[in-house]
């Protein structure tokens, strides 16, 4: 399997979880993918064009990394999602969404932790030339990110952020009712700006990962110092208002949930089991890899 397809199959299963996330009330997952921004785009290979002998390398790094993945992380994605499920068989509470959404950090923060190792290893085989395109792709998609969502008015800010949460509810429990509509609606209402201080934010950190990738001789060190204090020194204004949107957003999750219909409790079901046999599917292939190897293995 070439390291493209090796790191697609890796980003659906980060998609999986991030859709639990999402579920579990979440109010937007740019607050995961503000963490992960520094290392997705080298897995997607959207941003660094690898050549043949840097491909080899990551594919070789990503082997374990994978399998460690699927026979670690994958079932605990699996037990994340069984709890999700369970919790349709009776009203759902906002401790039950909160509850998830923790764990569903945790997985990511592991994920992230583990993932650095190989990434670094990449890094370090990385041309300067190949760093510069990665900071200017950065860069770029940062100004595309501020002309497309700080040109917005307050107004056009909450239409977006309520046709983002109903399109994730209807792609759950199927079409919505008129009441659920504007329950959504209203909840939107209440919600702050968030695209300013993330984006401040993400600026902050692009200017501080071009210095690390300067690559001095502690950078591996210095990288994983700087992530962790991100995620500490995160600003208070950011804070708050993640804060205060993941409220609402989780009240309307709960009360979505609570008044679903049948029809849209069988859509439900279905397409959380559907995610479900996925990441089983996924588990399963990586216990056949892992015995094919070791077949070879003791045959050589």
């Amino acid at each position: 399997m070439s390291a493209t397809a090796l790191r697609r199959g890796l980003w659906h299963t980060v998609v999986g979880l991030l859709l639990l996330c999402v579920l579990a009330g979440c109010s937007s997952t740019s607050f995961f993918y503000n963490r992960l921004d520094f290392f997705v785009p080298w897995y997607l290979g959207d941003y660094v064009s690898l050549d043949r002998s840097q491909d080899e390398l990551l594919e070789n790094q990503l082997q374990p990394f994978l399998a460690w993945h699927r026979q670690d992380e994958l079932p605990r994605y699996i037990a994340l999602l069984d709890r999700a499920q369970s919790t349709l068989d009776r009203p759902v509470t906002r401790d039950d969404l909160a509850d998830l959404v923790v764990d569903g950090e945790r997985a990511l923060d592991r994920l992230q932790n583990r993932a650095l190792d190989w990434m670094l290893v990449l890094g370090d085989a990385l041309r300067e030339d190949q760093l510069a395109d990665f900071m200017r792709e950065l860069r770029e998609q940062q100004a595309e990110f501020e002309e497309k969502y700080l040109e917005r008015d307050d107004a056009r800010y909450q239409d977006d952020a309520c046709e983002r949460l109903q399109d994730n509810a209807r792609r759950y429990l199927g079409r919505l009712q008129s009441e659920q509509k504007t329950r959504l609606a209203v909840g939107c209402a209440s919600l702050q700006r968030s695209d300013g201080v993330w984006l401040a934010e993400r600026e902050a950190w692009l200017d501080r990962v071009e210095v690390l990738l300067q690559r001095e001789p502690d950078w591996h060190a210095a990288l994983r110092q700087a992530l962790t204090q991100r995620r500490e020194n995160v600003a208070d204004a950011y804070r708050d208002i993640w804060s205060h949107n993941t409220s609402v957003i989780q009240r309307a999750v709960v009360d979505l949930l609570n008044t679903r219909t049948e029809r849209q409790d069988v859509h439900l079901r279905r397409e959380l089991g559907k995610l479900r046999a996925d990441l089983v599917a996924l588990v399963e292939q990586g216990r056949d890899d892992a015995a094919r190897l070791a077949t070879s293995a003791g045959e050589a």
